[in-house]
């Protein structure tokens, strides 16, 4: 998929602003606070249905606005459609060729996006959740069977924690059991299957930028001796006294190790980020390997906390993955922008964009 063009109406200090996009390369600059990040914000809020800065979508409103727009044109298989994501106080309206769009699942078959941005090293240090999100996305667009599987366990999963909170007997709390095991089960099977292929790419990018593989391994929630079915059953007292499900892939981690220690470990901020970008740019690699669209890697200020050396790695690895580029930089000057493929270069100040090739 390519996004061939994009509107933006009322988001965070975006009046309006309108872009044409290359379909390989776009690099955008401006001083800070200019506008640069709001742009590529609005970008994964479109293909997302969330921002990567904020999980409070009200505060990406303007000012004064009632609510934001986002028209974007989006071509695939050689066809071009509308894409428009209207968002206000009555919530989210997604259309897509001029039907609803139902689900944020099905809006990111339409443009999928991936962000790089100062904050990306929360990939690492963060928490369990961040990591399964990413993981849960690169699954997504390479097995079509993922989305039902995963649907199926969050309904049970759901249906049985509510049973345990309202301290049911133990026979309406279990009732949920078979649906979670067998559910589970093959939601972690298919991310095991994703690690296996993922993991040779993300180690070696993590060899090009820090010099040494970048290790991923998946923890799939329980015990690995046990099945599904064990692991409730062995649970089941402290799930009974706490009034939650503690065991099953909703519980799952990706251990992310970097010269044999785990990676949050580092002391260097700049490693961390690297070891981040080595993650989405081994998964955008393996995610075309296996035959995915191409995706909408944004790219957010990637100067910030890297040396000369590190940056000049990082963007040599940006432009040889398979992928829609947009990245936003300080000063259009650096020289390590020029590794970046030729495309399309922007302006922003004060929210205004202004197309210089």
């Amino acid at each position: 998929m390519i996004l061939e063009s994009l509107g933006v109406e009322d988001f965070r200090c975006v009046e309006r602003a309108d872009l044409e996009l290359h379909s390989r390369s776009n690099l955008i600059t401006g001083e800070n606070a200019s506008g640069k990040t709001t742009l590529l914000e609005a970008m994964f809020f479109l293909g997302r249905g969330r921002s990567f800065r904020t999980a409070q979508s009200d505060t990406l409103i303007r000012t004064g606005a009632a609510g934001f727009l986002l028209l974007g044109r989006v071509r695939a298989a050689g066809r071009s459609q509308p894409l428009g994501m209207r968002y206000g106080k009555s919530g989210m309206e997604v259309r897509h060729a001029g039907r609803p769009v139902g689900s944020l699942a099905e809006l990111a078959t339409v443009l999928p996006a991936q962000a790089i941005d100062p904050e990306v090293h929360r990939l690492i240090e963060g928490g369990p959740q961040e990591r399964r999100r990413y993981l849960d996305w690169g699954v997504f667009h390479v097995e079509p069977n993922f989305i039902g599987h995963w649907r199926r366990y969050q309904r049970a999963l759901r249906q049985r924690n509510a049973a345990l909170k309202a301290e049911q007997p133990e026979g309406l709390v279990r009732v949920w059991d078979p649906d979670l095991v067998e559910a589970g089960e093959q939601v972690a099977l298919l991310r095991s299957q994703y690690v296996a292929q993922l993991g040779p790419q993300v180690a070696r990018a993590g060899e090009r930028l820090l010099g040494a593989p970048v290790e991923v391994t998946l923890n799939r929630g329980w015990a690995a001796e046990r099945s599904l079915a064990e692991a409730l059953a062995s649970s089941w007292s402290r799930d009974r006294a706490r009034g939650l499900t503690h065991t099953g892939p909703h519980r799952a981690d990706v251990a992310v190790r970097f010269e044999g220690v785990a990676a949050r470990d580092r002391v260097s901020r700049g490693q961390q980020k690297l070891a981040a970008a080595a993650l989405l740019l081994g998964q955008l690699r393996c995610d075309a390997a296996l035959g995915s669209e191409v995706a909408l890697l944004l790219v957010d200020d990637p100067a910030a906390e890297l040396d000369e050396g590190h940056l000049e790695r990082l963007l040599a690895e940006v432009s040889d993955v398979s992928a829609q580029l947009v990245v936003t930089a300080l000063d259009p000057r650096n020289e390590a922008l020029s590794s970046l493929p030729a495309g399309h270069r922007f302006h922003v100040e004060h929210g205004s964009v202004t197309r210089l090739l």
